[in-house]
């Protein structure tokens, strides 16, 4: 348990301290922007796919697929669902708002529900990683995410700033998210510490709202400035280095 409080305070602080350096570089061109968010999107689909989707086959046994296939779908629906019904905003790396339903709330709060749609499931993936009683692969996972939250810090800060947010409220909102990040991290470990039997859905469930994430908004994000080209290389990169990570400390 101690384990786990450590990693879920070290996959939170991660966002906060990518924060710390978007206040140093505020001013971030789009190519750096869309590079280093490609980079985070190559470890998040690595995390999700070795850490998550594929042990979900192995300890499902002969129901091993149906686990991880009908986990990643449920997963990304209940990202799609919550994505539609609750109003947020869109904004990474100082592209145009995108709004959503967003009625009469102010755009800090719009801003921070939109963070949270994007950090909690990956909170809730580092703690089903736990769950499974695996912790070098738990580990790897919530090494991933982190490694990942720190170019994501770093791009969220400029646009808050730039819709007139003060430095001061701006950190609240980055501590927030990493606050969240930590609430989704217990939340999956519990929920897989009442009943093991949830635990090949549960990793293919995170896994899938990870994927969702990676597709529907950092891969169309960071393809949006004319940087396609070196996007698709840093996301291979950031790939390629977890699997390195995986099969060395495996």
């Amino acid at each position: 348990m101690e384990l786990v409080l450590i990693t879920a305070l070290g996959v939170g602080g991660a966002t906060l301290f990518g924060s710390l350096i978007g206040f140093a570089f505020r001013r971030l061109s789009h190519k750096f922007s869309d590079i280093i968010l490609a980079f985070a999107a190559g470890v998040m689909l690595a995390a999700a796919v070795l850490g998550l989707i594929i042990p979900s086959v192995e300890y499902g046994g002969k129901f091993g697929l149906l686990y991880a296939v009908s986990g990643i779908f449920a997963g990304a629906f209940t990202i799609n669902i919550i994505d539609k019904l609750v109003p947020h905003l869109h904004k990474l790396a100082g592209s145009d708002i995108e709004s959503h339903n967003n009625g009469s709330l102010s755009k800090v709060l719009l801003f921070v529900i939109a963070i949270a749609i994007h950090n909690f499931p990956e909170g809730i993936a580092a703690g089903v990683g736990f769950g499974s009683g695996d912790t070098s692969q738990a580990l790897l996972i919530a090494g991933g995410i982190a490694l990942q939250n720190i170019p994501e810090g770093m791009v969220i800060i400029a646009p808050m700033l730039a819709e007139g947010m003060s430095p001061r409220r701006t950190f609240a909102i980055a501590a927030l998210t990493g606050i969240v990040e930590v609430l989704g991290t217990f939340i999956g470990f519990f929920a897989v510490s009442v009943s093991e039997a949830i635990l090949p859905f549960a990793l293919a469930f995170a896994g899938g709202t990870m994927l969702y994430v990676i597709s529907d908004e950092m891969i169309p994000e960071t393809h949006a400035h004319g940087e396609e080209r070196g996007a698709t290389y840093s996301l291979l990169f950031g790939f390629c280095l977890m699997l390195v990570s995986d099969v060395l400390l495996g």
